[in-house]
């Protein structure tokens, strides 16, 4: 990555002085930079070359999905950012849950249990339900599917990205490992309480984000739930996702 000052939360752009031997211009996609090449005035064929960083909020669809697992193993890789106060922060997700709704006897809307707290997950997808776990820590969760099907992910860990001098902060830890690696961590570093719950991920406060981070099948594991032995079989679905090898992913 480059040091360069950062320009925008939106979009990111950073030019070097870099020459190729190009005869006609060719946009390339690469990653995290669209590369825009021009070629030169005169005789040489030298050309310029300018990285676009873009970083492109999901929008409505990705999260009106029926299958749960599906969002929950694309949302490895993404961006969570928050913009509060002019505080900016963001972190790769590295770790989710999936849980299943009615059906599955590990989420909070097993058996259409609907009460002041779950009602927000039979809410609109792309919105977000935050509870309070043991009275203590809030757990950031995206709502999906459609209204009525109360489907959810949880993300239980980031890797931190911008603006950690402000996580740093906000969680009084000082070792960076300490800050986002689960999900009571990262939801007090990146500013997340249950005063944002209904919120929509569709606005500019609190939102995720595609910026072209690449991943395999196989960078990606599925384990099962952790701290749901109270679903009994429910509890064995592999419905944890993982990056793999990745040191902020809870223990």
């Amino acid at each position: 990555m480059f040091d360069d000052e950062l320009m925008s939360p939106e979009v990111r752009l950073n030019s070097y002085d870099n020459f190729f031997k190009q005869s006609d211009p060719v946009y390339w996609f690469f990653g995290l930079f669209v590369p825009i090449y021009n070629r030169k005035v005169g005789s040489s064929n030298l050309t310029k070359i300018s990285l676009v960083a873009i970083i492109q909020k999901l929008d409505g669809s990705f999260y009106d999905r029926s299958d749960v697992l599906t969002v929950a193993r694309e949302l490895i890789g993404k961006l969570l950012i928050t913009h509060f106060k002019g505080e900016y922060t963001s972190g790769r997700i590295v770790e989710t849950e999936a849980y299943a709704g009615v059906t599955d006897k590990a989420s909070h809307a097993w058996n259409n249990r609907r009460t002041e707290r779950t009602e927000v997950m039979f809410g609109a997808p792309g919105i977000a339900y935050v509870y309070l776990c043991y009275g203590i820590h809030h757990l950031f969760n995206v709502v999906t599917n459609k209204e009525d099907i109360p489907h959810a992910v949880l993300i239980r860990a980031l890797e931190p990205v911008e603006g950690v001098d402000i996580m740093k902060q906000r969680t009084g830890q000082i070792e960076i490992s300490r800050i986002t690696s689960g999900p009571g961590k990262l939801a007090k570093a990146m500013g997340i309480t249950t005063a944002l719950s209904g919120h929509s991920l569709l606005g500019d406060k609190l939102y995720i984000a595609d910026d072209g981070f690449l991943l395999s099948k196989k960078d990606i594991e599925a384990n099962k739930r952790i701290g749901v032995d109270y679903a009994g079989k429910d509890a064995l679905l592999p419905y944890r996702f993982i990056l793999k090898g990745n040191s902020f992913v809870s223990r």
